[in-house]
């Protein structure tokens, strides 16, 4: 691979990052959020997708905010009727963090439409060019929070 190559992949890849940020701003502008509410959402939705709720400690860490801003934030979104906190059934210390049927309905209006055109999209390529795709994605991510771990201080961790 030349430098060059590797360039325009990470040219790729910067643009998609401030794609999807750009989109969530705009979902958040739909549901009258303001932009970290409407991160905090995303974040709390993926996990729910991934099978693995978010905690609010954990919530805290993925959008870069204190633990007190954090709960604040989800005083908000609770009081809006956005999210609710779930006490877990094995461990009822432990409390998870889940979006309302609300929020879901809402996320799927905004983004149906986006699934349909990435759909068609990918419908050009072959199974296994997509196949390297997410494995060239999956490693890239590895790679980038590998580093992460590298440069963090004890106390961002």
């Amino acid at each position: 691979m030349t430098g060059t190559q590797r360039d325009r992949l990470l040219e790729g890849l910067r643009d998609h990052g401030m794609a999807f940020a750009e989109l969530g701003r705009h979902f958040g502008t739909r549901m009258g959020l303001h932009t970290t509410d409407a991160n905090a959402i995303v974040e709390i939705l993926s996990a729910e997708d991934r099978g693995a709720p978010l905690t609010q400690a954990a919530l805290s860490h993925r959008i870069g905010l204190t633990p007190g801003a954090t709960s604040s934030l989800l005083n908000r979104l609770e009081k809006a009727g956005h999210v609710i906190r779930v006490r877990d059934n094995a461990d009822r210390r432990i409390v998870t963090l889940r979006a309302t049927e609300g929020v879901e309905g809402m996320l799927a209006s905004f983004f149906g439409p986006l699934v349909g055109h990435v759909d068609a999209m990918m419908a050009r390529y072959s199974p296994e060019e997509l196949a390297h795709a997410e494995r060239f994605i999956t490693d890239f991510v590895a790679t980038m929070n590998g580093y992460i771990k590298e440069v963090a201080r004890p106390d961002d961790r």
